[in-house]
């Protein structure tokens, strides 16, 4: 709990005991179904956690906003999200059922009002959100056909509505098609060594109304 209290000093008690039921519910959850690598669970707060968190020092989410995280996984970087902004909505999804499992298991028990978790593959979820995140689940081509119909129109944020995306190395080639994308390095931000090369890309998404 120090590492994130270092870079984020105004949680409150309930935050700050759900941040630190993580490691046991995921080390317990991955006895049984291996969301995380085992090495990585030594490393949670760092590698998963903090990483998530990154998005945060990029964009704080509002009260009301709505945020899909596709591709969640174990629910990274959605659940440490929804944690840090209590009162803003997130749609975990993932094409993988297990995994969703144990979202929807963390998620209860830390109380988490604020996450609805489904079994569903990208294309086909419905509704408009503030914005898509997502931990380098596929090249941003393919990410963006998946998403584009689904950013609301009102905008809340100091970013344009669109995609928050954690990825790292050099990203030149990847973004060649998003002229409008911008990357923030995580090391502005995080000292540890993990952040060397790890990037948040913001690509604002015009609204597109899905066809009927």
């Amino acid at each position: 709990m120090e590492l994130l209290l270092k870079y984020f000093s105004n949680l409150s008690e309930t935050q700050i005991n759900q941040f630190s039921m993580l490691k046991e519910l995921y080390a317990e959850w991955n006895a049984q179904i291996n969301v995380i690598s085992r090495k990585d669970i030594d490393e949670l707060y760092v590698r998963h956690v903090l990483h998530s968190l990154g998005i945060a020092k990029i964009q704080p989410f509002q009260p009301k906003a709505s945020v899909l995280d596709v591709g969640t996984g174990g629910g990274f970087p959605g659940i440490p999200l929804a944690i840090l902004f209590p009162e803003t909505n997130f749609y975990l999804v993932d094409s993988i059922g297990k995994k969703i499992k144990v979202v929807n298991e963390v998620a209860a028990a830390l109380g988490l009002k604020n996450v609805k978790a489904e079994h569903i593959r990208a294309e086909k979820v419905k509704g408009e959100f503030d914005f898509v995140v997502s931990r380098a689940v596929t090249k941003m081509d393919d990410f963006a056909k998946w998403v584009k119909t689904k950013v609301a129109k009102k905008q809340r944020h100091e970013l344009k509505n669109g995609i928050l995306y954690l990825k790292g190395g050099d990203l030149t080639d990847e973004l060649t098609n998003f002229p409008k994308a911008s990357q923030f390095n995580l090391t502005d931000f995080f000292e540890e060594d993990f952040f060397e090369t790890k990037k948040v890309v913001h690509i604002p998404l015009k609204y597109k109304p899905t066809k009927s």
